[in-house]
């Protein structure tokens, strides 16, 4: 259940001071909501639903993650909420870790997510939150933790990627970029093994052994995780660019296109369907044709994709609107103002649109079929 605290009245040395308990509570049935109608309407949106999480006074909402059908909320204080994405229902919860220890990652593998929380690898139970298991590594973690069906795949601070067990997390082998580079994100399944690193490397292996298949090579840093869709790879680079290979065959990995922005990229791309999307510092969001890597159109003030819909894409921008862009004629349509709302997610999956502010509200949103 979420949470909420009761005040009461204790001694302490002499003096009468109040103390917060926590206690459960159900997610209020009608929170203050983080949009108005009136805006709502305008934006030709609708609200599917909202909730008001109970983060605690000194508490923020930190971190939304959409991962399947599920939403995973993460506070400032390590607590973290479990919800419905469709219909905001809270399924667990719980707090994952001690405040102040750092949390890096939280990816999905059956029932289980994986996480790296300090320098463990924990295993927590998709359905309830709890942890399964969990083992100290004996060097700091650099990227989240992956595996496919035999093998955990991990990134420590010795600049190797290593391959553990997954029965007994005994450690099977070792690999290395040429260079000796850090290895900063990792794609794993039973076919292959991908790695990047920050001087630009981008590395497939062989999943049981370090066997390396292909290697791709740019002239700077990998911004961010690498973006498998199907058979291609997408990323940036902080040599200010955009690339897609085509890795459909391990024997003859291609470069499909490279588009030049005019930043240092220090994030991943969004992929969908037709077009990627790309933030660059002091540039704005950029939609490119996933087919061409040609430029669809550029808003400087676009901050994130929110989701598409048909030919619109759904942008939240620094000033905290939401701009809806027309894909096909390459132009705005319209905004509307957010005012309230300071954290979002980033849906690929559907057009449902979550937003929330620091203090525990979230809604879902969906545009009205036209």
């Amino acid at each position: 259940m979420p949470r909420a605290f009761r005040l009461r009245l204790i001694w302490v040395g002499g003096l009468l001071v109040l103390s917060a308990a926590t206690i459960s509570l159900a997610v209020p049935a009608n929170p203050r909501g983080l949009v108005s109608p009136e805006l709502l309407e305008h934006a030709k949106l609708k609200m599917l639903w909202q909730s008001e999480l109970p983060i605690k006074y000194d508490e923020t909402l930190e971190h939304i993650s959409i991962i399947g059908n599920r939403m995973y909320v993460r506070s400032s204080q390590n607590y973290m909420f479990s919800l419905d994405r469709q219909t905001g229902k809270v399924i667990f919860s719980r707090p994952i870790s001690a405040p102040g220890i750092p949390v890096l990652g939280l990816e999905p593998y059956d029932e289980t997510l994986l996480s790296v929380i300090g320098n463990k690898l924990v295993e927590i139970d998709s359905q309830s939150g709890a942890e399964r298991r969990s083992m100290n590594f004996k060097l700091g973690l650099i990227c989240p933790v992956v595996r496919n069906s035999s093998y955990f795949y991990l990134s420590g601070t010795d600049r190797r990627l290593h391959a553990l067990r997954v029965d007994d997390r005994v450690q099977v082998f070792e690999v290395a970029a040429d260079d000796d580079s850090m290895v900063t994100s990792i794609i794993a399944d039973d076919t292959s093994v991908i790695f990047s690193t920050n001087t630009g490397n981008v590395i497939s292996i062989t999943p049981d052994r370090p066997f390396r298949l292909w290697q791709f090579k740019v002239p700077e840093a990998i911004a961010g995780p690498v973006i498998r869709d199907r058979t291609s790879l997408f990323f940036a680079s902080k040599d200010t660019s955009v690339y897609r290979l085509n890795i459909i065959d391990p024997q003859n990995v291609k470069l499909v296109w490279k588009y030049q922005t005019e930043a240092i990229l220090d994030r991943s791309p969004r992929v969908t369907q037709d077009v990627v999307y790309q933030y660059g510092p002091g540039k704005g969001l950029t939609a490119i044709d996933r087919q061409t890597g040609e430029r669809i159109w550029s808003l400087k003030e676009g901050v994130d994709l929110l989701a598409e819909s048909a030919n619109r894409a759904y942008v939240i921008t620094n000033v905290n609107t939401l701009v809806v862009m027309n894909n096909t004629k390459a132009r705005r349509f319209y905004s509307v103002n957010l005012a309230d709302v300071s954290r979002h997610a980033t849906n690929t999956a559907d057009s449902k649109i979550y937003i929330a502010d620091e203090h525990g509200r979230i809604a879902c949103l969906e545009p009205v079929k036209q």
